[in-house]
């Protein structure tokens, strides 16, 4: 069983999301990259954790 990603990390993921649908990929390194350019986030730990969550969630959407 995984981690319970909270909802500031959920809320944020699905606003980030939807601003560069587009540029997301399953690829967690490019991602990463892709939340710098749409966002400000204080630490590098914040900024992975939503990088995974997006990353799932593109993944499960089947999206690419």
């Amino acid at each position: 069983m995984g981690r319970v990603k909270s909802t500031f990390v959920k809320v944020s993921a699905k606003k980030i999301y939807n601003l560069g649908k587009e540029e997301f990929t399953e690829k967690y390194e490019e991602n990463k990259e892709v939340i710098d350019k749409y966002a400000k986030i204080p630490s590098k730990r914040l900024r992975n954790t939503i990088a995974g969550h997006i990353t799932r969630t593109v993944k499960q959407r089947g999206e690419q």
